[in-house]
């Protein structure tokens, strides 16, 4: 069954791709009307998302202007809130792992509230021992509660990544910190960071916040939303507009908290991951997975609550050009191996009796549609549209539709891009302070760049995804495992 599964979502978007071409040929009036309303379609989800994401900037940037630690105050039993801070990492620099904890030292948050636990793996070598050390002697003081821990290599049943690491570094907390201190397990919340994760101040004054006042705290998840911006002035263009197009994903589903799961930072009760088993040890995507985890174990009583409040993280950049671009699409492709939750999902689905019908129909659709839309809206839109044109029947190239066609379709584009417009002033609206030497005139080019977004969203975009859903479909030795992206400074 579950190889059944895994096929589905490659099968559909080849089975799309194929058959436009195909019916380009075959049927071009048939393709060409299809383009048409496809168009007019993606141009009303472009304005419904720009609806969406100009709410949830507006309330992200409100919040950050909030006194979340005072606000605390009016709650009787938040001092009693522990955070489980886990900070999974392998060879990243020294550099880009004390930054990350300079924020942490910085937040206006109880230290002796903080368990922070720098996880380690052993395979990273002695450089990455090295680093822990180093952050541990300039660091543990700051942190009454400090673990470095050291992820062994080659254990059982799992796959070298963040979720085997994830799970051996809370395990070790568990025994070593909480349990020594008889710490509740239904006071702690754990918040799993990317090591190159800088926090903001107000961080976990507005976590505990939403810990204590959301409806259901025990059964639920807490995402903030991620920033890649730490090192956005040493980006090259292409690498700007894709890590600006994640964060605006992200920021997007914020607003619809119905759709929203978690993904890379995020937070969730202690209590909880203990009595799920942790994070799984043998998958990639673990930051999506654990949801699911949840989702399954609780019967459908498990929701993502969105904090609208960030945190910042590095943009893909390495020492070259091509060397980012390769590195860029690696890491959208282990992205979007996050398809391998959907298999993993409907399983669970069926054999789970407790969740409602409706439930499972309607995330089993947003999976396989999401999924499918990533894949294959980009290169219908910009890609496949003049086929008809090319390689239909004689008889077609007569036809007024066929002349029509591409000024049709031009104008439906050109409206379009008010949504890509809308991000560009925004994406200069996050920019953090700009460096010594940046001039006015450079703002202008970071909003022509945009333009640059219909080449990304094919290559970084459908074919990374695409390819992701055809090895899930091919399985065996074409599975991705996990890759670590690069960070430097």
């Amino acid at each position: 069954m579950q190889r059944a599964l895994e096929i589905i979502p490659g099968f559909l978007s080849w089975t799309t791709l194929i058959l436009v071409v195909f019916l380009s040929w075959q049927r071009p009036v048939w393709i060409a009307i299809f383009i048409i309303l496809f168009d007019i379609y993606w141009l009303l989800k472009s304005i419904y998302f720009s609806l969406h994401l100009r709410v949830a900037f507006k309330k992200m940037k409100d919040n950050i202007k909030v006194p979340w630690r005072e606000r605390l105050e009016i709650l009787a039993d938040w001092q009693s809130i522990y955070h489980l801070i886990i900070l999974p990492m392998a060879t990243e620099p020294y550099e880009v792992v004390r930054e990350t904890f300079e924020s942490l030292k910085n937040t206006n948050y109880p230290k002796e509230k903080l368990l922070v636990v720098l996880a380690t793996e052993e395979r990273a070598g002695p450089g990455a021992k090295e680093v822990a050390e180093r952050i541990s002697k300039e660091f543990s003081l700051e942190f009454p509660n400090f673990l470095v821990t050291r992820h062994p290599d080659g254990l059982s049943g799992e796959i070298p990544g963040k979720g085997s690491n994830e799970a051996w570094a809370a395990k070790r907390a568990k025994e070593e910190i909480i349990d020594k201190l008889h710490i509740p397990y239904e006071k702690i919340v754990v918040s799993v960071f990317d090591v190159d994760t800088q926090i903001y101040q107000e961080y976990f004054g507005c976590l505990t916040y939403h810990f204590l006042t959301t409806d259901e705290p025990q059964r639920s998840s807490y995402q903030p939303i991620p920033l890649f911006t730490n090192n956005i002035y040493q980006a090259p263009a292409l690498a700007r507009i894709i890590s600006f197009s994640a964060t605006f994903w992200q920021m997007m589903q914020q607003s619809r908290p119905e759709r929203l799961t978690t993904f890379s930072s995020h937070a969730m009760p202690f209590r909880a991951l203990v009595e799920i088993g942790y994070w799984q040890k043998d998958i990639v995507s673990e930051d999506s997975r654990i949801f699911w985890q949840c989702y399954l174990h609780y019967n459908g009583d498990w929701r993502a609550v969105p904090l609208f409040y960030p945190v910042s993280m590095d943009a893909n950049v390495a020492p070259t050009f091509w060397r980012t671009m390769i590195n860029i699409y690696k890491q959208q492709r282990r992205w979007g191996w996050g398809v391998e939750n959907i298999p993993y999902m409907i399983e669970g689905f069926l054999k789970n009796k407790l969740i409602p019908l409706k439930s499972k129909i309607y995330w089993s659709f947003n999976a396989i549609e999401g999924f499918h839309s990533w894949a294959t809206n980009s290169i219908l839109i910009f890609a496949l549209g003049w086929l008809p044109l090319l390689i239909g029947k004689e008889g077609f190239s007569q036809t007024v539709l066929s002349y029509n066609l591409p000024t049709i379709t031009r104008y439906i584009l050109l409206f379009a891009t008010v949504g890509i417009a809308s991000s560009a002033i925004l994406s200069v609206m996050l920019l953090p302070p700009k460096p010594e030497g940046l001039r006015w005139r450079h703002y202008l080019l970071y909003i022509v760049q945009w333009a640059l977004l219909p080449i990304t969203l094919i290559l970084f975009g459908s074919l990374p995804a695409l390819e992701s859903q055809t090895r899930l479909m091919i399985g065996g030795k074409f599975r991705l495992g996990f890759w670590i992206t690069p960070k430097g400074r």
